[in-house]
């Protein structure tokens, strides 16, 4: 009964922790043509308070990139990775054990696709992000996505 109780509470805890990350980080998904069948898909994270977000390459071992996983979709083909704008910022972190890179306040992630054709279709996935400030870093989180282009 003890050791049930105990996981349960546990549970709780990691749930209420795991959601925290997504209080720290307003995302805003959208799309823009740039040419015939080209799109470019803009992840758009907006940082809260005295918290940073990780780059993609974050440059040490530790801290959790901010990863973008797509969604297969036979009608779109990525271009290469996604690109980030915004100020980033390199850090020697000691307890990381050395220079780290992250963004404050805002910073946008964008993917170039293409259609293989004229029809309307779904850019959607996932991004898997860690949010920290100067005491702490917040489990990681992840948001899904989806975004409408073509047509």
């Amino acid at each position: 009964m003890k050791a049930t109780l105990l996981s349960l509470l546990v549970m709780m805890i990691g749930a209420v922790s795991f959601a925290q990350s997504s209080t720290q980080v307003k995302w805003t998904f959208s799309s823009k043509k740039i040419a015939d069948k080209t799109y470019e898909v803009h992840a758009t994270a907006a940082v809260t308070g005295n918290w940073h977000i990780y780059s993609q390459n974050v440059g040490v071992d530790g801290p959790i990139p901010t990863a973008f996983t797509f969604t297969k979709n036979p009608l779109v083909a990525l271009d290469g990775a996604p690109k980030e704008t915004g100020k980033l910022i390199k850090k020697n972190e000691e307890v990381w054990g050395g220079e780290v890179r992250y963004y404050e306040n805002k910073v946008e992630f964008i993917q170039v696709v293409k259609t293989k054709s004229k029809a309307k279709t779904n850019v959607a996935g996932k991004v898997e992000y860690m949010v920290c400030n100067d005491e702490k870093c917040l489990p990681p989180s992840e948001t899904t996505f989806s975004v409408a282009v073509g047509g």
